[in-house]
């Protein structure tokens, strides 16, 4: 198989032999192929359960070409395909373009671009396109929503339902209330067409932070996100729904009360394994940093936030077959009088308490917006952006148990 453009680092973890769990790493110089710029990679599994990395490559300042290659072992890549008609992506590690694949293999690509406008400068359009033959031909995009009343949409995310259809979420301009924030929508594809034009299912909702869609093992829907709790309050909160017509009043995963009147830009996290639901999330509360919990009653309560980084961001979660936790986040690094940022990684047990925790990244680099996804059972990926000199690359780290 080709290998893509992007960096290949593996990394090797070994468990002791007396009862103490430790990691130990083995790291292979940086593999370099693409020379073009590239940010914003993203991780999902396609209908026969490989690996599937996509990303954005910067083929100007203004131009962009949305690709994705396959993956069996986390190591080499098929030759990337590049999607048509995806050249006005907005690159935004929090507003990730993503792919996803329906069990008939049938994919959707979904992507954001500017709709800055007079009554919002920071408003986004979410497009999306399908392909019916394998990525070999696509549809013209088309935009998620159609409704005019409808001028911002962005920090969507997607997930399979059981039924094979695929489901988006987003945040959206319209609401129904007069308080600050944007309203959660909820959205599903028809059987060889694409979105209905999707309906309210929460608000309000802070207007900048990723939204996270999860159906777990039962079928049930999970989303997190930021709310707006008492006007002033931006933490995460919790609503599911086990029929995707009805959702429940959401309620706060932690009691942060982290009053801010302004854009966080980082979003929550979701998985689940044996032991329940496992989340991650940033808050600039009293107590600062990424935090985790879990659930053992399918969302019903949490434990307590166990924190994870006082200086990380941008947290995301994954869970292996054996069902330890894998978390990771970009966090700021200070060296003398050099700021970057730098990718932070955290091994737990089936049920949450901390094994490991290691940087890497370098202190001297400057790597951000980590995603992770578990390629077999003993392995991982993880995706981020790097930013080499004046130009940003992907970079891939497998984690071996």
């Amino acid at each position: 198989m080709k290998k893509t453009g992007i960096l290949l680092l593996i990394v090797v973890m070994v468990a002791a032999c007396n009862n103490k769990q430790t990691a130990e790493w083995k790291t292979l110089d940086p593999l370099l192929v693409d020379t073009t710029r590239a940010e914003c990679p993203y991780l999902t599994k396609n209908e026969k359960g490989h690996t599937v990395l996509s990303w954005i490559r910067m083929l100007n300042d203004s131009t962009t070409a949305f690709c994705y290659a396959e993956t069996k072992d986390g190591r080499t890549f098929s030759a990337p395909v590049v999607i048509p008609g995806t050249g006005q992506i907005q690159p935004h590690g929090e507003n990730l373009p993503k792919i996803i694949f329906k069990p008939s293999g049938e994919i959707f690509a979904l992507w954001g671009t500017s709709n800055a406008g007079p009554r919002n400068k920071y408003a986004g359009q979410v497009f999306y396109t399908r392909s019916l033959d394998k990525g070999r031909t696509w549809t013209a995009p088309g935009p998620l929503v159609t409704d005019t009343a409808s001028y911002d949409q962005r920090y969507y995310d997607v997930a399979v339902l059981p039924s094979g259809e695929i489901a988006a979420i987003w945040l959206d301009n319209r609401k129904t209330i007069a308080k600050e924030g944007s309203g959660l929508y909820y959205a599903v594809t028809t059987p060889g067409k694409g979105f209905d034009q999707g309906r309210l299912i929460s608000q309000p909702c802070c207007q900048c932070c990723r939204t996270d869609l999860f159906v777990d093992h039962k079928g049930t829907l999970h989303v997190l996100y930021r709310g707006i709790v008492q006007d002033s309050i931006r933490d995460m909160v919790h609503i599911m729904s086990a029929d995707g017509q009805s959702f429940s009043a959401p309620k706060r995963i932690s009691e942060d009360n982290w009053v801010i009147k302004g854009c966080p830009h980082t979003g929550p996290a979701i998985t689940e394994n044996k032991e329940g639901l496992q989340v991650a999330w940033f808050t600039g509360g009293r107590n600062k940093g990424c935090f985790y919990a879990r659930s053992q009653d399918g969302g019903k309560t949490f434990t307590a936030a166990d924190s994870v980084s006082k200086m990380g961001s941008h947290p995301q979660v994954a869970a292996m077959d054996n069902g330890s936790l894998m978390i990771v986040w970009d966090e700021t690094n200070v060296k003398g009088t050099q700021v970057n940022k730098r990718i932070g990684w955290q091994w737990r047990t089936p049920e949450g308490s901390p094994v490991n925790k290691t940087y890497i990244t370098g202190s001297d680099g400057n790597a951000e917006f980590p995603v992770i996804m578990p390629v077999d059972q003993h392995s991982a990926l993880i995706a981020y952006t790097l930013n080499a000199g004046n130009k940003k690359r992907i970079a891939c780290l497998l984690m071996t148990l």
